[in-house]
This record gives structure tokens, sequence and C-alpha cells, in this order.
């Protein structure tokens, strides 16, 4: 059977002031009225039945969820006590899974991602379903053709031809300089293309992989999934999650997999319109411009002699005005007010951690 997860544990700093604990980049309305969260859960319709649609996230946040997300019912929230990185919400998950559906094919999503055309992604992704479907030990990834050279995503390398136009992955590459990123680029989309961070495996493939790669973390997990459904589930997860060693799929998993010939790590190219929205500058790609490529979402805003600078505001009533602005972020909320240069975006997460060590919770 089919199931999907949609990781939906980040804190989104990046996208501070409008970000916060309580209400996280996944949650934040900011598209439309809509929030990435809902837009992801609502992308996979046709796809995967609404019951088989699961959400890994944070405990805090399982009220919001299951309030925002129409279809979303309570037994497909699978929560976290702390965040310990994408291995343990991954492999936690499927340990569930596994014990509801011993044959589960799951796919993986993340709530910050704007993909179109709709209809093209659905079809990749039953692509990817297939393979891993028809190929017992395979783990299936999807791979965006590069527009740029990025140095904030990381890459796949790519080798020989696999399995419905898949190729396997030789060598995942860590966010690289810009010169290495140039070269990546210039290679071309058959030889590297962007990590984007979805997955398709049976639950039974990936545990067997976080047994041999990381047996202490799966060993611990297993006990969480035995006491799934028992009245000690809670307290076992609470007790023992936080003690998991914190650490990506990618390191944990991937990369280890692409070396053993036990398994096969194969990526599905996904060519379309993909945008991560981790950062303001990437949020700004989604906005209404202006004539001088100012990027807006706020109800009222005045620029004069401003470009290519972005502004947002989550109060109606409040007007943003600017002169001279080039190239700025400029973010306004009931709590706090973010002006900072697009170049230096990559720094909010810094600064968000300074304000939190000055002013505890108070602005974040």
């Amino acid at each position: 059977m089919r199931y999907s997860l949609i990781m939906a544990g980040g804190s989104g700093t990046r996208l501070w002031p409008m970000s916060t604990a309580v209400q996280p980049k996944q949650l934040i309305p900011f598209v439309n009225g809509r929030s990435l969260l809902q837009i992801a859960f609502e992308r996979l319709e046709g796809l995967v039945d609404a019951d088989k649609r699961f959400i890994c996230a944070g405990n805090a946040h399982h009220n919001i969820i299951i309030e925002k997300l129409n279809g979303f019912e309570a037994n497909q929230f699978l929560g976290e006590p702390c965040g310990r990185d994408t291995l343990n919400a991954l492999a936690y998950s499927a340990a569930i899974l596994n014990k509801i559906d011993p044959d589960a094919v799951m796919a993986v999503f993340t709530a910050d991602h704007i993909i179109e055309p709709v209809d093209q992604f659905l079809n990749i992704v039953e692509t990817g379903y297939e393979i891993a479907e028809e190929n017992e030990n395979a783990l299936v990834t999807f791979g965006i053709k590069p527009e740029y050279a990025a140095t904030g995503f990381g890459y796949l390398e790519l080798g020989a031809d696999y399995a419905s136009g898949a190729k396997v992955v030789d060598n995942f590459k860590e966010k690289p300089e810009k010169a290495v990123a140039e070269k990546y680029l210039n290679a071309g989309s058959d030889k590297y293309l962007w990590n984007s961070g979805m997955f398709v495996w049976k639950v039974s493939t990936l545990l067997k992989c976080v047994e041999k790669y990381e047996p202490e973390n799966y060993s611990l997990i297993m006990k969480i999934a035995d006491s799934w459904g028992t009245d000690s589930f809670i307290n076992t997860l609470e007790e023992i999650y936080p003690k998991l060693k914190k650490i990506s799929i990618d390191f944990a998993v991937m990369e280890p997999a692409s070396r053993d010939s036990d398994f096969t790590v194969a990526a599905v190219p996904m060519p379309l319109t993909w945008l991560d929205i981790g950062s303001w500058p990437a949020f700004a790609g989604i906005c209404e411009k202006d004539n001088d490529q100012n990027s807006l979402s706020s109800d009222n805003n005045f620029l004069m002699d401003c470009n290519n600078t972005l502004v947002a505001s989550d109060e109606k009533e409040h007007l943003v005005a600017g002169i001279g602005l080039d190239n700025m972020i400029v973010i306004h909320t009931e709590k706090a007010t973010l002006v900072c240069p697009k170049e230096r975006n990559q720094d909010i997460k810094k600064l968000y951690n300074e304000i939190k060590d000055k002013y505890g919770d108070q602005f974040i």
C-alpha cells in the first residue's frame, strides 16, 4: 500500500520574524492565505488517499495542524517531542508505518516547497513509487534540474541508467562553494541534480539501512515503535526520542547506501518549477512584483526609488514605506520588524539565536 509522509518539523529561523516557535514557516498562511503545509498536503490529492497521508512534526503543533488541514485525522499525526534531525523523523515514522502495514511504500515530502505544474509532479512521483515497488532494495530520490550555480543546495552526482528514466546516484555532494557549483552546473543535468530532499522507499528497506548504518538509533526507535498503540507510548517516546543521535538522512543513510552493493540509490529527474521556501529571498520568488522588481507581500506599502526589495507584513492595517532601498528585505510583524540586505539573509538564523539569548522567547 502507498503512503506519504510530510516532514513539517522545521523551525524556519531564516524566515523570522514571521516564522516563530508558535507558528513556524510551514504554518504561516502567507501564500494567498494558505500555508506551505496545506499546499503540500493538498498537492498529493489523487496520488495518495487522504487517510494514508501522514505528517511528522513537533508535538507542540499537533492541534493547529489537525485544525487547519481538511481530511487530516489525529491518528495520522506522528509527533516528535523534540527535533532530532531527518534520520530520526523518517526512521520513527517508517517504524510506525511498518507496524500498520509491513508492505508499506512511503514517499517523503517536506512542507516548504512550491512545485509546479502539479500534474507533472504527480506523474514523476508515480514513477518513483513504481521503482520502489518493483525493486526491493531501492532508495529513490528526486533530483531537480539546476537553474543556476546554487550554493545553498546539495547535489546528486549521477551515474549509470537504472529504471524508468532514473539514474544511479554515485555520490551526494554537500553545499558547494560558488566555483564548484558552477562546475556542476556546466556539467549538465544528466550529471548533476539538486538534492530535493524528497524520497520513496519501502519502509522495510529504510529500516534495514538504519539498522545497518545507525544500529543504536535503530534499536531505540524500535523500542518506541514496539510501544505504539499502548498506554506507555507517550512516556516511551518522550523518554527515548531526546536520546537519539542527531543526524540527517543524507549523512546517515543515503550516502553510505550509495556506496553499498546491498542497496541502490536512484534519482528520478524532476524538471519542474521548484522553490524551496527556506529564506526570504526564496519567498520573494512567489510574490507579486512591481515595475522596479520589488517583491510585495503586504496589503499596504509605498516604495519610493526602491529596487529589488522584498516587503512583507502580516498586519493588514499597517503601512510599510521605504525610500531608496536597493536589494533589501523588510519584514514587519506585530512583535518585530526586520530590515536586512538580501546578501546578508543567511545571517538571519544567527540574528534569531542572539535575540533568543538576549530576550528569551519574547520575540521569537
